[in-house]
């Protein structure tokens, strides 16, 4: 052994490989210190950096005036350019009062109940508040433009408000599009709005990392855009070359985190665009998060069956299991009572089409008490077995209340107790028996038959069983 070098004990090797990950992390926030991304004063350092800033620079004042705090929160152009006259600085750290109460460690053990203080500056106010005059003057008087004592930068401020001209006014005068939040934010992170569009266009024009990483989840801008449905977003960012298939922390895709995220019936269309445009620049439709969700699980929880349908079109495993043992039908069944208006059968259809295995038949009596306010639902499921053991409790699984609202619908299937299914459904599942192992959706369209039997083949919905 040479001088100078010692070996390396076992254990302290194992432990070398356990922290690779830790030290790989450590690496990439430092490099978000380097001199590519600001790192930006913490609310307690405020004073103290202003302290130690050379006797030549001018100290960053603190500003505790009511009546400058009124003119830059109301946008008062005439009142800011009398307390900000040319030669007057503008680079003033707002302390507001009050705010609201939190638990404050005092040393010793003890806490008392004090306000909470927000540092902001009078670039942060105007540009978080779209005046966009008020912000020119204040530049103009050589305010800091990347000044953050409250662990955020203007620029942050006017992209999380969707202020496109602030955030344009900004850039020009030099802001850091690359600056890090106290939250380990990006700006393009905070466009997260349809009408932040603007901000991220102004944003990646000046040089904004297309694939730069929040701190804590490593969300990409990519991420973001995709979790929150906006495609116009989404278009930018690929056009930008933002990386289609990067994992955050939680293992989440943009597909992922696009078909994970709860939806409302009015941003279906909005999703569906987005996943529409991952799909097309390549997106891995197989990839699962830590869970071994897949983009498929995920679209049926939240009922988006134009995005099932988009899945199933690329290539998404039906049958797929994650580490509960459940499929994509699993995941649909447990939702259908909650999202009746998102037409759950529209799924359940698709996901049969596509050769999902079908439910044990000992289970429908479960499912039909959960799943009976959708009984078109309960009807593709029923249509795909052939012979039915209907007894007393299919019927005690339906309430009073549902069995009147659709009261022709389940007695065709309570009949179905004392009568065989008809020859004509004895026929069809005949035949996508034969069929099974091929997908339905695409052999039975081709086959020389009148349209009115595909659809019947291809379980369509009639209102009752029989």
């Amino acid at each position: 052994m040479s001088r100078g070098s010692f070996v390396f004990s076992s254990t302290a090797l194992r432990s070398l490989e356990m922290d690779e990950d830790m030290l790989e992390r450590n690496k990439y926030k430092k490099q978000l210190s380097s001199h590519h991304f600001n790192s930006y004063m913490l609310k307690k350092e405020v004073r103290e950096r202003a302290r130690l800033r050379p006797s030549t620079a001018l100290p960053v004042a603190v500003c505790h005036d009511v009546v400058i705090q009124n003119a830059l929160y109301t946008g008062d152009l005439e009142a800011i350019q009398q307390l900000f006259p040319r030669g007057a600085t503008a680079s003033l750290i707002i302390e507001p009062q009050g705010g609201d109460m939190r638990w404050v460690a005092t040393g010793e053990g003890l806490w008392s109940l004090s306000y909470e203080q927000e540092l902001t500056t009078p670039l942060q106010i105007t540009a978080g508040r779209g005046f966009v005059d008020c912000l020119r003057l204040l530049l103009q008087r050589g305010a800091d433009v990347d000044l953050a004592p409250g662990g955020i930068t203007a620029l942050h401020e006017s992209c999380e408000n969707c202020h496109t001209e602030c955030t344009k006014l900004l850039l020009v005068h030099g802001a850091n599009a690359n600056a890090v939040s106290e939250d380990g934010l990006m700006p393009l992170h905070d466009c997260s709005r349809p009408e932040s569009f603007g901000c991220a266009k102004n944003l990646l024009q000046y040089g904004a990392a297309i694939n730069g990483r929040t701190v804590d989840e490593n969300d990409t801008p990519l991420h973001v855009a995709a979790r929150n449905g906006l495609p116009d977003h989404v278009e930018l960012y690929l056009r930008y070359g933002a990386a289609v298939d990067k994992k955050n922390d939680q293992g989440l895709t943009p597909l992922n985190a696009a078909c994970s995220q709860p939806q409302e019936l009015g941003d279906l269309q909005r999703y569906f665009k987005v996943c529409q445009m991952l799909l097309g620049a390549g997106a891995n439709v197989h990839t699962m998060d830590q869970d071994k969700q897949s983009p498929l699980h995920m679209a049926c929880k939240n009922v988006n069956a134009d995005i099932v349908d988009l899945l199933l079109d690329n290539g998404a495993g039906v049958n797929e299991m994650n580490y509960g043992g459940e499929t994509p039908m699993h995941n649909i069944l447990k939702v259908v009572c909650y999202k009746v208006p998102y037409q759950p059968e529209r799924i359940v259809r698709a996901l049969l089409n596509h050769g999902s295995i079908r439910l044990w038949p000992g289970a429908l009596p479960t499912v039909l008490k959960h799943c009976s306010e959708s009984p078109r639902t309960i009807e593709v499921l029923l249509n795909d077995y052939s012979q039915l053991k209907v007894t007393d409790t299919w019927v005690e699984s339906v309430s009073s209340e549902v069995f009147k609202q659709h009261q022709g619908f389940y007695e065709s299937v309570f009949s179905l107790e004392r009568t065989p299914r008809s020859l004509q459904h004895l026929a069809r599942c005949k035949v996508r028996k034969f069929l099974e192992g091929r997908p339905l959706h695409e052999v039975i369209p081709k086959l020389d038959l009148p349209t009115f039997i595909k659809n019947y083949l291809l379980l369509e919905y009639r209102g009752y069983v029989h």
